[in-house]
């Protein structure tokens, strides 16, 4: 019998346009509810598939700082959501939510 060998699905790799990366982000907002964790990591996924070097370069945070802040491990501030969500281009908006 042949060996079938697996690997770790990564989301990041299927993130290769801007529009992929924001539709991502949305089915991740809508999925989390009040999991900030979750949109963490989310922003995590979506940075390794643009580079965390470049957007280390761009919100002037050290590359491993993000790794960990953007794990869905790391509690990152808002501060710094807010740079990354620049640095990747994407605009938060608000709307009412349905009742």
């Amino acid at each position: 019998m042949e060996t079938i060998k697996l690997r770790k699905w990564d989301s990041a790799e299927h993130l290769k346009t801007d529009e992929d990366m924001v539709l991502y982000l949305e089915a991740c907002l809508e999925e989390a509810g009040d999991d900030a964790a979750f949109i963490a990591k989310a922003l995590g996924t979506i940075a390794r598939a643009k580079g965390m070097t470049q957007l280390a370069k761009e919100t002037g945070l050290g590359r491993e700082s993000l790794y960990k802040a953007l794990s869905g491990e790391g509690n990152p501030s808002f501060s710094t959501i807010l740079k990354v969500i620049a640095a990747l281009g994407i605009k938060l908006h608000a709307e009412t939510a349905p009742a």
